[in-house]
């Protein structure tokens, strides 16, 4: 008898613990809880931390997380407005707002995040399909372009390295999709925080038209600076040759007024030396006269001369050898 009312206080003791332990659960700062009864939920969501009772046995608990929760899509590729295949990286940031209502569309996260992958990727491919590779990739609409000193300025009205002008920039591509897709999760009880792009990457087939307008237009500033430079070499040769010309011009006047100066000065000082006598005036005139005979003369040399031409008053002077003077008589 004894042992009979002792399995039975055992029976009631485990019986009263698994009450115990199906009546109390706790809730974490982090968490939501619906309170579901065979399935459907019963009563508001518990928002509030600490120690609940519940029906145990019938009721279930189910635990909603309160925190801000992340979405990070898989890249995906995508065509622009212009016509360019892009390869997308997306991530959001989302929380629940209403547990109950997303109890009852979604259950759970995973499902969660499945109806987010469908509502941000078709938001996305919806807004890069309108707007042009540029508008994606920058953030800015009033950057400048960075040109290379060394180019003319005349250039600076070129289309080469020019940058194609942006009117809304990705900062608004973003805002745009973040605007429909929150639209269109709220009514999951889901309130999306924030979207940015994390990595648009070109389609391997768009890359090679990339890097080819690339080369392109570095070819297009290499020849042009190529051309500045044969325009400044040759600027530089001309003006060399000026040069030159100039300063052999300059050397050759110089040379030729010292030696005018000089002549008059030599000219001078023969007109004091030999103008101090009527013998002095002699000599000089018969010196000057042998000097031009040794430069109009030569082996070969024929002269007319008339008797009385000063030239020939010192030649008729001179006397032939007996042989000379013998020959000249008789042919």
């Amino acid at each position: 008898m004894k042992n009979f009312f002792l399995l039975i206080a055992i029976l009631l003791f485990v019986f009263a613990l698994l009450a115990a332990k199906g009546t109390l659960y706790t809730v974490s700062e982090v968490e939501q809880v619906i309170i579901t009864q065979f399935g459907k939920p019963v009563g508001q969501p518990i928002t509030n931390a600490g120690l609940k009772v519940k029906i145990p046995f019938i009721q279930e608990v189910n635990t909603i997380d309160k925190r801000i929760l992340e979405w990070d899509g898989n890249p995906s590729d995508m065509p622009t407005k212009d016509k360019l295949y892009i390869s997308v990286d997306l991530f959001a940031r989302w929380r629940i707002t209403e547990p109950l209502q997303y109890f009852l569309r979604l259950r759970d996260e995973r499902s969660a995040q499945s109806r987010l992958d469908d509502i941000l990727g078709s938001e996305t491919r919806n807004a890069v399909a309108k707007h042009e590779l540029i508008e994606i990739i920058r953030t800015s609409k009033d950057r400048l372009p960075l040109r290379d000193p060394l180019l003319a300025e005349g250039d600076s009205d070129l289309t080469m390295g020019n940058l194609v002008p942006i009117h809304k920039g990705r900062q608004v591509v973003e805002d745009e999709i973040f605007m429909a897709a929150a639209d269109k999760v709220r009514v999951f009880g889901i309130e999306l925080l924030d979207i940015r792009f994390k990595r648009i990457n070109y389609n391997a087939s768009v890359r090679p038209k990339i890097y080819d307008r690339m080369i392109s237009e570095r070819r297009q500033i290499a020849e042009r600076f190529l051309s500045e430079g044969y325009g400044e070499a040759a600027r530089i040769r001309g003006n060399r040759v000026r040069d030159l010309n100039k300063i052999q011009s300059e050397a050759y006047r110089k040379v030729e007024e010292i030696r005018g100066i000089a002549d008059a000065k030599a000219a001078a000082i023969y007109a004091q030396a030999y103008n101090q006598s009527p013998q002095a005036v002699s000599l000089y005139e018969f010196t000057r006269t042998l000097q031009v005979y040794k430069t109009i003369m030569s082996k070969n040399t024929t002269l007319v001369l008339s008797t009385d031409s000063d030239l020939f008053k010192f030649l008729k002077r001179i006397q032939l050898p007996e042989s000379d003077h013998a020959k000249s008589e008789n042919p």
